[in-house]
């Protein structure tokens, strides 16, 4: 059974504790998980900070630019200052369903509506065509296919919105590192398991009975990107604005779920599923929907893609947070 070291956990946070005190050393288990309940771009820039890992090089920022009609996603005057800070280029690539970000013309159009343009470069990572790199656990992925302008980079923040999904369960760094990176037709190998590469193929091949088959893939997919740029990846999710539907619903479900802050981590692992406890350890209220989370992530077990991606050694479930407020 997973151990969750709540007792570190509770003390760190009451305590405050800053990265640097000897304290947190000497009391930390497991993967540390920097948090702040403050959302703004400060509090962002600070919990990159925290971090201790300098983002150098060509950067690339892996967001969700979130579908037309839906407002939940990452919002550019929250992230731009992060994005600008450290040179950074806005990464995404297209979808492999219909909507308003299949291709990328249709997909810049969105960009430019959500603002994205305005803060820095945007790379649709696909537009071009795609890569295969490679995988850990070749079960049922021989290979990862990802946007062809990944290798234009050398270092990764991958910047998530925390919230649930329709076939995933939840959406964190995971999914974004996965699902995000992929191409269209990288996106189809993921969901249907390695059955199929041809995103007009997509829903000819999944089936309810493969879903922890398509959990696996998203963390060895995830796991892939990690290998790629050799761990010079950061990880930071942001929960606000927490729907039971993925940014890119175009008509997702009202939110129901009080913001809770920024959690940053270098374990992807550990970040999603501190994400996770945080959100479903929360009292149910009238303004506090806990309890449809709890059946969106439970009904797709969703909990599987943190296991399997614990089980082919890309991080650890257990962690300890910190946080960074004063």
């Amino acid at each position: 059974m997973r151990k969750i070291t709540f007792f570190a956990v509770a003390v760190l946070i009451l305590l405050g504790c800053s990265p640097k005190e000897e304290v947190c050393a000497q009391e930390t288990q497991g993967a540390v998980v920097y948090m702040t309940k403050e959302i703004t771009p400060e509090a962002l820039i600070n919990i990159y900070k925290a971090l201790g890992v300098p983002a150098e090089g060509r950067v690339a920022v892996k967001i969700s630019t979130g579908e037309a009609g839906n407002n939940n996603h990452l919002k550019a005057e929250l992230i731009g200052p992060l994005v600008q800070l450290v040179n950074g280029k806005i990464v995404e690539c297209n979808t492999a369903y219909a909507g308003s970000r299949m291709n990328t013309e249709d997909h810049l159009k969105v960009i430019e509506e959500h603002g994205f343009n305005t803060i820095g470069g945007v790379d649709i990572m696909d537009a071009d065509g795609e890569i295969k790199i490679p995988v850990r656990d070749t079960t049922y992925m021989r290979y990862n296919i990802v946007g062809k302008n990944l290798q234009n980079y050398d270092f990764m923040i991958n910047l998530a919105h925390f919230k649930g999904h329709q076939m995933g369960g939840f959406g964190g760094v995971l999914k974004n590192a996965s699902i995000g990176v992929a191409s269209r037709n990288g996106k189809t190998y993921i969901h249907t398991n390695g059955q199929s590469e041809d995103y007009t193929k997509l829903w000819d091949y999944i089936q309810p009975e493969n879903q922890d088959k398509f959990l696996e893939c998203m963390a060895n997919a995830a796991a892939a990107v990690h290998d790629y740029f050799k761990g010079k990846v950061l990880y930071i999710a942001v929960m606000n604005n927490m729907s039971i539907d993925c940014d890119c619903n175009g008509n997702p479900t009202p939110v129901a779920l009080k913001d809770m802050g920024i959690l940053a981590s270098t374990d992807p692992v550990a970040l999603d599923q501190a994400c996770i406890d945080l959100v479903l350890g929360q009292e149910q209220s009238a303004d506090n929907d806990v309890a449809s989370m709890k059946e969106r992530i439970e009904s797709r077990h969703g909990i599987h893609t943190v296991e399997h991606a614990e089980k082919i050694g890309l991080g650890s479930r257990q962690y300890t947070i910190i946080s960074i407020d004063k």
